[in-house]
């Protein structure tokens, strides 16, 4: 049961992955087993070989569309048990970029790890990443920017931020950016790929 969920989220087959977790569901399996055991070992599977330049985004994105097929059907089953999440992020593009692959891919192999993700969408001001921290206390912030021109928006925000008096550690991301710019902004962590990002988020939830 749960090796055929794990397979149909690697294959993106979200028809089957919708079926197999309702028919486990209404045989009684414990929802979750079905989110860590099938749903994210699936999904673990595609971050190594993402890791690995074994596949890539267009491989990414279809697998993760799959395994949200399978998180409708448990989401409310947890909201009404009150079962906590792994942690909580909040995630947006940085004001002035509108790109939004890179971090709708974090955003989804954070909600398959576990974490609830708190989705600013694109073009987000400093300060409402600060009103998102002050209204749902997140584990982390997540900051994402494609475009040169909109790197120092990041340092904005981080220094908005800190500025509001919290200490909630920032993670950046962005295909021009790099360990060395994350950390002359004030940076807590870079994440060069979505799955080190969920490492990254993972290690800082361990850590508080």
């Amino acid at each position: 049961m749960f090796d055929a969920i794990s397979s149909a989220v690697i294959d993106g087959r979200s028809a089957d992955v919708d079926s197999l977790v309702q028919g486990a569901l209404d045989a009684g399996a414990d929802p979750a087993d079905l989110l860590e055991h099938g749903l994210i070992a699936g999904m673990s599977v595609i971050g190594a070989r993402f890791r690995a330049n074994e596949i890539f985004v267009p491989e990414v994105l279809v697998a993760a569309r799959a395994m949200k097929a399978g998180l409708a059907l448990l989401d409310p089953i947890f909201a009404e048990r009150g079962v906590p999440p792994a942690g909580k992020v909040v995630i947006g593009t940085v004001k002035g970029d509108i790109h939004d692959i890179g971090k709708n891919l974090v955003a989804t192999m954070l909600r398959g790890a576990g974490f609830q993700v708190i989705d600013l969408g694109i073009n987000v001001p400093a300060d409402e990443f600060c009103l998102a921290i002050e209204e749902h206390a997140p584990d982390t912030v997540a900051l994402s920017a494609l475009l040169t021109t909109t790197m120092p928006q990041m340092r904005t925000v981080i220094e908005a931020i800190r500025g509001r008096g919290f200490d909630t550690p920032v993670m950046v991301g962005g295909a021009p950016l790099s360990a060395q710019f994350a950390r002359s902004i004030g940076a807590a962590a870079y994440g060069r790929t979505a799955t080190d990002a969920v490492d990254i988020a993972l290690g800082m939830v361990r850590s508080s």
